[in-house]
């Protein structure tokens, strides 16, 4: 399947404070110089954001991470968990279209959903409210068919129960996940043959679909307000003598109100920078390698609060680099950057 672009996309795209916080932590649970590992968390997480992966979304985690647009763009083109069209404000519709659900009514499932969604996958309904697709095996062979919706798996599914599914969800409620059929997860479908002496013990529902139960709206997108997950040493003092790492005061660098003759330096030279943030960087007033040479920690923690995200300039050796260029040398980021072209 050819998976483009949509035509119509917005004019920007920015996390959330939330999002911004989260995507902060997701960075430091890898090593330095490795950010770039977490691209999959960051456009999932845009995605969660917009509800699909826009081009400004795309570009806007390749400034985050020091990437060039195109290898963001062939991750999110690669993986099809990732929308690269408008979905529905509801929910987007997964019908798993492999051989055991095909064979078991797959079919009759997406004649639902072009009855009462769209006629064709990735159209969205008239009201907005849904989209859907036929999608590979998603791993659910015993209770075909199936379809996912949100981040839950329904199951057993039979035509009329799957359009009740639809309209429940547009009148607002969230049916329970799992089996639809009363099966309790995949067992036989005349009930269990073996570890019989556990079925009085179990919950109402199996762990999948109590724990959707639990949260009560499965199909709510994950909005960042959750505790972000940080590396075992965010957050916490240091070991020897358990002594607090201290603040540090901030101050302004040297600022210049345009680039000096001859032009403003090439801050893509710097790794961790990309187009966005040496714009961001040309905003505050720095233009030339000898500036960012010469910043304290002062000024650093100055910079640092106006950037993308914390912990960029130490952690991608700015200072450093900007000496080495800024005395004519050439770093081995650089030099790479100029014959890989990586921002052109």
């Amino acid at each position: 399947m050819l998976r483009r672009l949509h035509h119509d996309q917005p004019d920007s795209f920015a996390f959330t404070p939330a999002n911004q916080a989260w995507a902060e932590a997701q960075i430091t649970k890898y090593p330095e110089g490795r950010q770039a590992s977490a691209v999959i968390p960051l456009l999932w997480r845009a995605q969660e954001q917009e509800g699909w992966l826009t081009r400004p979304a795309i570009e806007y985690v390749a400034d985050f991470l020091g990437m060039a647009y195109i290898r963001v763009l062939e991750v999110a083109s690669f993986y099809f968990m990732f929308q690269l069209q408008p979905v529905g404000s509801v929910a987007h519709i997964q019908v798993c279209g492999t051989t055991t659900c095909m064979i078991c009514g797959a079919e009759s499932l997406m004649d639902v959903c072009r009855e009462k969604i769209a006629p064709k996958p990735h159209e969205l309904s008239a009201d907005g409210k849904f989209s859907w697709e036929e999608v590979e095996c998603l791993g659910a062979c015993a209770n075909a068919p199936m379809a996912q919706i949100g981040k839950d798996y329904y199951e057993d599914l039979t035509k009329d129960r799957f359009a009740e599914i639809l309209d429940e969800l547009a009148a607002g409620e969230v049916p329970v996940p799992g089996p639809q059929n009363g099966r309790y997860s995949s067992e036989p479908k005349a009930g269990l043959v073996a570890l019989t002496e556990f079925e009085s013990g179990r919950t109402q529902y199996n762990a999948s679909a109590a724990r959707a139960v639990e949260i009560g709206d499965t199909i709510k997108r994950i909005d960042g307000t959750e505790v972000p997950l940080r590396a075992p040493w965010q957050g916490k003092t240091e070991a020897a003598g358990d002594v607090a790492v201290a603040e540090v005061d901030e101050q302004e660098p040297e600022i210049l109100s345009a680039a000096r003759d001859g032009g403003a330096d090439d801050l893509k030279l710097l790794k961790g920078v990309g187009p966005k943030l040496e714009g961001m960087l040309n905003d505050l007033g720095i233009y030339h390698y000898d500036q960012i040479a010469a910043w304290t920690a002062a000024e650093i923690a100055w910079v640092d609060a106006r950037l993308a995200f914390k912990g960029r300039i130490e952690r991608d050796g700015w200072i450093e680099q900007a000496r080495q260029l800024a005395a004519g040398e050439e770093t081995e980021f650089a030099k790479r950057a100029k014959d890989d072209k990586i921002y052109e």
